[in-house]
């Protein structure tokens, strides 16, 4: 079975080819679970890699979108959010909301309907590159389209 084949990427790839039909799913032979690996499969810099990182609020969760060569600030999120009570989500939680595993966590297709901000560190990069629903598979984008697919908030997120 391909990873094309997969359930979590044929959702991020339909999601993609609604919003342009010329977007695909790249799949890398090496691994991209973490951003200082996907940017050494792709050839690019660290952080034009897009972190999908899940925090739990008080009540629900949100979706932080983070350059790969910056680190969330759990106190800006707590400030933009107007709440004390926001943590990183845990492994079952982040599979529960969002339908994929930690290391495969894209921007969209998520199993819950998922509050998301952008960091605004990510508009330096012509080019993004985003997880696809596994650990092998990214995709390519600009801030703008990102902006746009994702309906998020541009924020600033990082320390």
């Amino acid at each position: 079975m391909t990873l094309l084949n997969k359930e979590p990427v044929k959702r991020v790839e339909k999601l993609l080819k609604e919003f342009d039909p010329n977007q695909r799913v790249i799949i890398l032979d090496t691994s991209a679970r973490t951003a200082i690996e996907a940017a050494s499969s792709l050839g690019c810099e660290v952080g034009a890699i897009v972190k999908s990182l899940l925090f739990k609020t008080e009540n629900s969760f949100i979706l932080c979108l983070i350059a790969g060569d910056k680190k969330a600030s759990l106190n800006r999120i707590k400030k933009i959010l107007n709440l004390k009570d926001v943590s990183m989500a845990s492994a079952n939680n982040v599979k529960n909301v969002t339908g994929y595993t930690i290391g495969g966590v894209s921007p969209v297709g998520h199993l819950n309907k998922i509050d998301i901000f952008i960091d605004n560190s990510l508009k330096r990069f012509n080019s993004l590159f985003a997880a696809a629903g596994h650990p092998n598979c990214v995709f390519k984008i600009n801030f703008i389209d990102l902006k746009k697919l994702t309906n998020g908030s541009i924020e600033e997120l990082v320390e």
